[in-house]
């Protein structure tokens, strides 16, 4: 898949995955596994002295080496793990004050939306949702307030992407103040390093495709400022928002083959975005990897590649969608993304039904949008999956006064 332009890929990831913070001299009887410490309290030799560690909330070495790891994958200094995504957003928006300004992408992730409508703006904190893509919206949207830019790229579910270095340049002229978040989670650190392009922290649902094995809830930050590390590591521990020992130990384990996990997802995304390309039921296809994309050009000068994740619209309404995801064998109708799985939803009544009506309009989350996670299954059956399952949602139909399956 190298020929296919994106940005070189860093040689020294799958090596990082693997050993960073995990050299088998630095535990006790020399593991070549992390040891998982389910302990909750440490013996301390004195009071007030002890060997690194007092409360497992305030500190635990199986976390603290996935922590390490983390930092080491996006080439940061910090890294920092929480009970789950929402978790690690919640944590990050403990930086903010009563009075203060989001600047947000509109098309995040609805839980993120959720958030900052129905629990940031309680606390006093007010919100302005932009398209990120525009550069001039964003900046146009500071205001003397205004304390952070949050955004997604690619965004969820519609696959639209930010010119993050842009972004940070534009932002900091305007008012250098403002903390740039990039949520990673779409693409993790081996095909996009939001922190080299000028982001100040980048936060990722780790449940996805970091974990990959859909049995964890995790989320995570990666930073290179001392000063928002320390504040969010007061948080973390102040706020009691960690994950547990050993999920932390599965997503370590899971880590070390994220670079052959990533490179099968975008081997079958590919594989499955052409095949409903030419598709003669399905109306457009939002895949940053195809030509097709209107961004496909910035995403090969920012990325090293694609994750499994693709959007499109099939010929009919909500119904068509309902008949579509039903028929499915091979794909799992679910939410969540990034398993070894494949997982097929409907946006609009799933993961971003609490996105308001006219937020998913102005959008385009459509009933007839649906959005892919390819796992890592033979891309035939995916395919042949889909096939019968377009099949089954329009036959003997008649969409728009045509027949839907007649070829274009």
């Amino acid at each position: 898949m190298d020929s296919l332009g994106f940005q070189p890929k860093d040689e020294s990831f799958a090596t990082r995955a693997i050993h960073a913070g995990q050299d088998p001299d630095g535990f006790s009887y020399g593991p070549v596994v992390c040891p998982l410490y389910t302990t909750t309290t440490f013996k301390q030799d004195a009071p007030g002295q002890h060997r690194g560690y007092e409360y497992g909330r305030s500190g635990n070495p199986t976390r603290n080496t996935l922590e390490a790891v983390l930092a080491s994958l996006d080439n940061a200094s910090h890294g920092l793990c929480f009970a789950s995504g929402l978790g690690a957003t919640a944590a990050i928006n403990e930086l903010l004050q009563k009075g203060d300004h989001i600047v947000s992408g509109d098309d995040v992730y609805g839980g993120t939306n959720r958030y900052f409508r129905k629990v940031a703006t309680n606390h006093g904190v007010d919100i302005t949702f932009v398209d990120t893509t525009n550069v001039e919206e964003i900046t146009k949207a500071i205001k003397p307030n205004t304390k952070m830019v949050w955004l997604e790229s690619p965004t969820n579910p519609m696959m639209k992407i930010t010119d993050i270095p842009r972004v940070s340049e534009a932002i900091k002229k305007t008012k250098d103040d403002v903390i740039l978040v990039v949520d990673n989670t779409f693409l993790t650190p081996y095909f996009q390093r939001p922190l080299k392009y000028g982001a100040d922290i980048v936060v990722y649902s780790l449940t996805k495709y970091m974990n990959g094995h859909s049995d964890v809830i995790m989320g995570a930050i990666t930073t290179n400022r001392a000063d928002l590390f320390e504040r969010l590591q007061f948080v973390q521990n102040a706020a009691g928002i960690v994950p547990s020992p050993f999920d932390c130990f599965l997503v370590l384990r899971s880590l070390k083959t994220l670079s052959v996990r990533m490179d099968a997802h975008m081997r079958n995304a590919f594989a499955v975005a052409k095949h409903l390309e030419n598709h003669s039921l399905v109306e457009k296809v939002l895949f940053p990897g195809s030509e097709s994309h209107p961004q496909h050009k910035l995403a090969k000068s920012l990325w090293s590649g694609v994750s499994g994740m693709i959007s499109f619209y099939l010929k009919g309404g909500l119904e068509e969608s309902s008949k579509f995801l039903s028929s499915l064998k091979v794909f799992t109708l679910a939410e969540s993304l990034g398993g070894y799985e494949s997982l097929a939803e409907v946006p609009s009544i799933m993961t971003h039904a609490s996105v308001p009506p006219e937020s998913r309009k102005l959008l385009g989350i459509t009933d007839n949008l649906i959005r892919l996670s390819v796992g890592l299954e033979s891309p035939q059956c995916l395919i042949a999956d889909l096939d019968q399952a377009l099949a089954a949602a329009h036959s003997s139909k008649i969409v728009n006064g045509v027949d839907a399956n007649s070829k274009k």
